[in-house]
């Protein structure tokens, strides 16, 4: 793929991705080796020999028996100007069974891994995660179908030892005959802030170590019927303050072919700095409208009361097979707020896909 250059701005660059799989080896039966390249014109850089990024990647999979699983990846990254610490990886194992559910995993990124092809959430960790549930299906005890209590953990270090994140959820989920269910959780949470960060206009975290506890409430009607209800809230700790959060969802559906669902989160925040008394509200309208099995049009809009702000995503697919096909997408970023003159940001995409089977 090659993209056009922004004189200044972004060189021309050209991509190439390359992927093979493999399902003979006999120490991990499942394996893909990847590499993604981005080679560029070198016209903002002024130097076409250091404009370029390289990523490399393998990943597998050892099923063992029935009920246990490991996964595992590595990858590395070809930076000019960056080096050590230019590499990630991970493991999970995980035990699947009817009763239980047990998993334990450990991954890390270094500092300088840059995957400029694709998309980084967080670099300089290491990260560690644990679960337990348990399936409990009762008989003739108040309704119920099934009990799911359940731990897990997921921490962030970096590799300096310092804790970044701490999350500790302990929960029960009580679903019924009806459909109905009922989550009723405690969360326990660390935060490592090591630079102030604006979390709104105006109103600064400062630097710390923030350990909290807070309460989670879940509530859903029937999934499976036209008209259902979804409640979500966080009541406790945040950032050395407190903050409550409800999010109610509405669900509504015609046969196969029609579905809506409207929601709101509000989040009322109390921190312990200038200005930390605020409120935030977002609020989503999602539509969906299948045409036939392969066609369908879907739209979301959300509004962000604070920032006073529409987005819109309204994306068009006619697919083939596999999610191959046509898609025709139209982005839209409204910052002048509802009701006042248009002064907007637009994205309109075109993409196409055909799987081509070259051997029969």
């Amino acid at each position: 793929m090659r993209t056009e250059g922004i004189t200044g701005i972004a060189s021309e660059n050209d991509f190439t991705v390359a992927r093979g799989k493999s399902g003979s080896c006999p120490i991990v039966p499942q394996s893909v080796l990847c590499m993604w390249s981005r080679d560029g014109d070198g016209s903002v850089l002024n130097n076409k020999g250091d404009d370029y990024n390289r990523t490399f990647a393998v990943d597998g999979r050892w099923g063992i028996g029935d009920e246990t699983l490991i996964t595992g990846w590595a990858a590395a990254t070809d930076t000019p100007g960056l080096s050590g610490r230019d590499g990630a990886g991970g493991i999970d194992a995980n035990y699947v069974s009817p009763e239980w559910n047990i998993s334990a995993g450990y991954s890390q990124v270094g500092e300088n891994f840059n995957p400029e092809v694709g998309f980084l959430q967080r670099r300089g960790f290491r990260k560690y995660t644990a679960g337990i549930r348990r399936s409990i299906r009762p008989n003739n005890l108040w309704g119920l179908h099934e009990l799911r209590p359940h731990i897990n953990y997921r921490g962030y270090w970096g590799f300096d030892g310092f804790q970044e994140t701490g999350y500790l959820h302990v929960d029960n989920h009580w679903e019924f005959d009806t459909g109905m269910e009922i989550h009723t959780g405690m969360n326990f949470t660390q935060e490592g802030v090591r630079e102030p960060f604006e979390i709104v206009n105006g109103v600064t975290v400062p630097v710390g170590e923030y350990e909290h506890e807070e309460g989670q409430f879940v509530f859903w009607t029937n999934q499976g019927a036209p008209l259902s209800i979804n409640i979500r809230s966080n009541i406790g700790g945040f950032f050395g303050g407190d903050r409550v959060n409800v999010e109610p969802t509405l669900r509504y559906r015609t046969g196969e072919k029609f579905s809506t669902e409207l929601s709101w989160s509000h989040s009322d925040i109390d921190l312990p700095v200038p200005g930390g008394d605020f409120e935030v509200d977002l609020a989503r309208l999602r539509l969906s409208y299948s045409f036939t099995p392969r066609m369908s049009i879907q739209t979301l809009v959300q509004y962000n009361k604070r920032d006073d702000v529409v987005a819109t995503n309204l994306r068009f697919a006619w697919l083939q097979s596999a999610n191959a096909g046509l898609y025709l997408v139209y982005n839209e970023v409204d910052e002048s707020g509802l009701g006042a003159p248009r002064r907007d940001a637009q994205q309109f995409i075109i993409k196409y896909s055909r799987i081509l089977d070259l051997f029969n």
